[in-house]
């Protein structure tokens, strides 16, 4: 099973890095950093984007985690961006796969994290992916583990 962590926040080893890592622990998983590569806006056409790697790298994976910090009451803007390139791109008619969410914030507000889980669900099932579940904290984490260790090969 190839596991690999899309990291959304600028903070390669912040506090959603180590949310995944709880819901992680014990599988050997890749990390991509969205901020470590270029992903221009929908509709941009500009040089030097990176999209279709990024969109490789999580096409090849049996389970993919989403993580995003909550930045401006929702999901930030690097997950979002990446969101919105695969909408209408006919490189991304599926994705397949499990889709587990680490959403976490300094205090955030039901509402928020609502809004954030309702739009990767929405994502989830637009391309093919099994949504599995979100972990806000640790607690969260390692309750939601017990369903990644259910999909083991």
């Amino acid at each position: 099973m190839t596991i690999l962590f899309v990291n959304g926040s600028p903070n390669g080893n912040g506090n959603t890095a180590h949310l995944a890592a709880t819901l992680l622990a014990g599988h050997d998983y890749g990390t991509l950093n969205l901020t470590d590569y270029r992903i221009n806006a929908f509709g941009q056409t500009l040089p030097g984007d990176q999209f279709d790697e990024v969109i490789e790298r999580i096409k090849q994976a049996d389970v993919v985690v989403l993580g995003s910090p909550v930045y401006w009451h929702n999901l930030c803007a690097s997950v979002r961006t990446l969101m919105e390139r695969c909408y209408m791109n006919p490189k991304v008619d599926r994705l397949g796969g499990r889709l587990f969410l680490v959403f976490q914030g300094a205090g955030p507000e039901q509402w928020m994290l609502d809004a954030g889980v309702y739009s990767v669900e929405r994502f989830a099932g637009m391309y093919g992916m099994t949504y599995e579940g979100v972990a806000h904290n640790a607690a969260e984490a390692k309750k939601l583990a017990n369903a990644l260790n259910s999909v083991r090969e």
